[in-house]
């Protein structure tokens, strides 16, 4: 009676590590094929070498972004639909909160498709590998 109690107690202790490793399962490869339009702008010279929301430092020459809800870590390709231009960026922030804008990009990722002195671009986004 008592062996049956501990492996009932056993398998109820895995049933339960288990359900709790599943509900944390929000990673990058969940949002593959996530696509939305919309404008996007760049991060100003005075978020040089300051935390963001992921901990990792802003860097204006590094190929991120900024957005409200994709996994960090997420890999977007983000183009520019009057050039046609893309660049590849890494999700490592939370933002922008600005009403029509969808993606905050780092300056070096930016002007790879954009001009910086206009400031905001219209692009759409998608979720890649």
């Amino acid at each position: 009676m008592v062996a049956t109690a501990q492996k009932i107690l056993l398998l109820t202790f895995c049933l339960f590590l288990a359900g709790c490793s599943s509900m944390q399962s929000s990673t990058s490869g969940d949002a593959i094929g996530f696509t939305e339009s919309g404008q996007a702008s760049y991060y100003s010279d005075i978020h040089q070498n300051k935390k963001t929301a992921s901990g990792d430092l802003y860097q204006h020459n590094q190929k991120t972004a900024a957005h409200k809800k994709l996994p960090f870590g997420s890999n977007v390709k983000v183009t520019n639909t009057n050039n046609g231009k893309s660049v590849i960026v890494k999700i490592n922030d939370r933002g922008p909160f600005v009403k029509g804008r969808i993606i905050d990009l780092s300056k070096s990722a930016f002007s790879s498709i954009g001009n910086l002195s206009t400031g905001l671009i219209n692009v759409k986004i998608e979720v890649v590998r």
